[in-house]
């Protein structure tokens, strides 16, 4: 279930949010590609900085499909 009062998810939350499995949330943020704390053995991610990162993502998506039309 997630937590909406603290901001704070853990992976399987942020997995359902992103639509992608528990273990790739956890390896992306072993990679440092997905921004996220460990408290003990387990990862917490603060909801804003998940709602950042889809942002960031979505910019840079729009950017790289501009980018094909301009060199097309």
């Amino acid at each position: 279930m997630i937590d909406n009062d603290s901001g704070i998810l853990d992976a399987a939350e942020v997995g359902r949010i992103l639509k992608i499995h528990r273990r790739t949330v956890v390896r992306l943020a072993k990679l440092k590609k997905l921004p996220g704390f460990r408290v003990g053995n387990q990862w917490r991610f603060r909801r804003a900085a998940i709602e950042e990162y889809i942002r960031c993502q979505e910019q840079e998506a729009q950017s790289s499909e501009q980018y094909k039309e301009n060199h097309e």
